[in-house]
């Protein structure tokens, strides 16, 4: 398990993580979510251990992943920024992992062979796609009891993203392992993430099971006889409201039977409930609060 308390990071005057607290169990695949610039790299470097935090603490099974070397081996971290030393090669780069983590040859065997890759390959030569699969390659190989992605599908072709997931699924449900992907690209989160956190103003503002919270937020459409006001739905916990005429789009959050109820009340001509999907979760979370999002 992974436990987050109090974290706090700054970089010279800017505040970046604010008294940050989070829970990511063992066996699930965590979505962080998040405008740019809220901090999402920095979080994976300061649970990595590559940053020290300013205040609080990140612990894996009981242990500081700063301070701790040894829990530090059980992370793997694939950057969005990807850097290779000149003219190393997938087997170059494998006696690096050998010698640092606890290597496991037959995984990497697998995972060559499912990325399409070679040992000879020189990796400075080759392109995105191809270097991250590279990353995750050695990400897969090295026994990790929590695996950090950031940006994890950049550059990816669609059977490579396939492959991957695929991996993960086998992994979490094989060795429990806890997994956190950072993406702009909430679509492929939704696919295989099973919960999620938004971080915003350097804090977790809202996190939780993604089924649960999808479940608890709806979009209602609806035609009035007459003219209604945001102020004519207060009792209800609006997140997003708009309207051409007599006709609304309502974004609410709550158990769906007690909201309609609520708006069958209202004697409505028309009334369709819709689900939204990730994306549009943390869109209208942020919105909630006063903040937009450009896709």
């Amino acid at each position: 398990m992974l436990e987050i308390n109090n974290l706090y990071k700054q970089f010279k005057d800017k505040e970046v993580l604010k008294d940050l607290n989070l829970t990511v169990s063992g066996g699930s695949i965590f979505g962080l979510v998040g405008i740019n610039g809220a901090g999402k790299s920095t979080l994976l470097r300061l649970i990595a251990g590559v940053y020290e935090p300013d205040g609080g603490a990140v612990i894996l099974d009981g242990v500081n992943t700063f301070k701790d070397e040894g829990i530090r081996k059980k992370i793997a971290f694939v950057s969005d920024e990807q850097y290779y030393p000149v003219g190393s090669t997938i087997d170059s780069l494998k006696l690096m992992y050998k010698t640092i983590y606890d290597f496991n040859e037959e995984a990497y065997q697998k995972y060559l062979q499912m990325f399409d890759l070679q040992p000879k390959m020189t990796i400075t030569n080759l392109s995105k796609g191809m270097k991250r699969r590279v990353s995750l390659l050695f990400a897969l190989s090295i026994n990790a009891k929590l695996i950090l992605l950031d940006e994890a599908y950049d550059g990816l072709e669609p059977l490579a993203r396939l492959r991957f997931k695929q991996a993960l699924a086998e992994l979490i449900e094989e060795e429990n392992v806890s997994v956190i992907i950072s993406s702009h690209n909430l679509k492929e989160l939704e696919d295989i993430c099973d919960s999620f956190g938004i971080l915003e103003d350097g804090k977790i503002v809202s996190y939780g099971d993604l089924l649960e919270s999808k479940d608890m937020i709806h979009k209602y459409q609806l035609a009035f006889h007459q003219e209604l006001t945001r102020d004519d739905f207060k009792d209800l916990d609006l997140l997003h409201f708009e309207n051409e005429g007599r006709v609304y789009q309502l974004v609410i959050r709550g158990k769906e039977a007690e909201v309609t109820e609520k708006l069958q009340a209202m004697n409505p001509a028309l009334l369709d409930v819709l689900q939204v999907n990730f994306e549009e979760l943390f869109i209208y979370e942020l919105e909630s609060r006063g903040n937009g999002y450009e896709k």
